[in-house]
């Protein structure tokens, strides 16, 4: 999910804390659980700081190891240790299991996403994303507001707020992951180009009821498109290259980054007087007709190594941050 609704879970769920005993009746611990469970709630997504080596670091190790089960303790028992150093005599019981419960949520929920985690390292560093809840939903993050909202003006107590609240999230996330599992399982049937061995995923959007499309063909290319409103509209369509400068990119370490995060990775090679542009994308990811999440590799003729970019930029962008002397 993004931050800002990670920090609306956080304060969610110190309300949610106040169903303990020990906290509610103890306003000091009750203070150490919020900031347990805001700083919890954070704490995974640290890892953004990996920009500061750069956006291959970054791609390549976000929601890594960072979300790994043993990060859920590390964090957990950070956290606990900064909150027992500010606080004396706290319940470090009941506060660490605050911030776990924080903390393990965050990892979650991003399941949930279409970018995933590495949730289940040590024992695979396989990315698990599934695809069925928005990275900011709209539902999930006003209901927090609510909830909030009403337990700061003193509506109602937050032992009966937030497990009603959660109750209803609980119901909402199961609910779509049914919604997700009956749509793609109907798409051959949507779908008047499908041949059997195709396969089919579905994105969540912003808007509950418009799906983005991925259809990874026999021959190994893709078609994207939308699903909105049970109507499904393929719009664009993209060929893999197969070109020798493909296989080669692969050994560059911006390309590899892109390649250990995406399964859904497409090259496309451009000749140029001077060489070779290959281009990767990811055929998940796509915005006003383009695909903006890519890793370019500018080789000479002799596929030595110009120029690389890795990262999130619009066709434009691209052309200026790489050595557009060359065109």
């Amino acid at each position: 999910m993004d931050s800002g609704t990670h920090l609306v879970i956080g304060l969610g769920l110190a309300g949610l804390a106040y169903i303990d005993p020990v906290v509610a009746s103890d306003t000091t611990v009750a203070a150490a659980v919020m900031i347990g469970t805001v700083l919890g709630s954070q704490a995974p997504d640290a890892d953004g700081l990996l920009r500061f080596k750069g956006n291959a670091a970054y791609i390549k190790n976000h929601r890594g190891i960072s979300h790994s089960l043993p990060a859920l303790v590390i964090w957990s028992l950070f956290i606990t240790l900064l909150l027992s150093l500010a606080f004396h005599r706290l319940p470090l019981l009941h506060v660490g299991m605050w911030v776990f419960i924080a903390v393990a949520f965050h990892v979650f929920t991003d399941l949930f996403n279409t970018y995933g985690t590495q949730a289940a390292r040590p024992f695979t560093e396989k990315w698990i994303g599934w695809n069925i809840i928005h990275i900011f939903d709209p539902f999930i993050f006003i209901t927090h507001l609510l909830a909030i909202f009403l337990w700061s003006v003193h509506l109602s107590k937050p032992e009966i707020i937030f497990p009603v609240l959660y109750g209803v999230i609980a119901l909402y996330y199961v609910l779509r992951t049914i919604y997700h599992y009956w749509l793609t399982k109907g798409m051959p049937a949507k779908d008047s180009f499908h041949q059997s061995g195709e396969k089919y995923i579905l994105i969540p959007t912003i808007n509950s009821y418009v799906w983005h499309v991925v259809k990874k063909q026999l021959s190994g290319s893709y078609v994207v498109g939308e699903l909105k409103n049970h109507q499904l509209k393929w719009l664009d369509s993209v060929t893999c290259s197969s070109h020798p400068a493909v296989e080669i990119s692969k050994k560059h370490p911006d390309i590899a980054s892109f390649l250990y995060f995406s399964s859904y990775a497409c090259a496309e090679v451009r000749e140029q007087s001077w060489g070779f542009e290959v281009r990767w994308i990811d055929v998940r990811y796509r915005h006003r007709k383009q695909f903006p999440f890519v890793a370019v590799l500018l080789m000479d003729p002799n596929y030595k190594t110009i120029d690389s970019y890795v990262g999130w930029l619009s066709e434009s962008r691209i052309e200026k941050k790489l050595r557009i002397d060359l065109y």
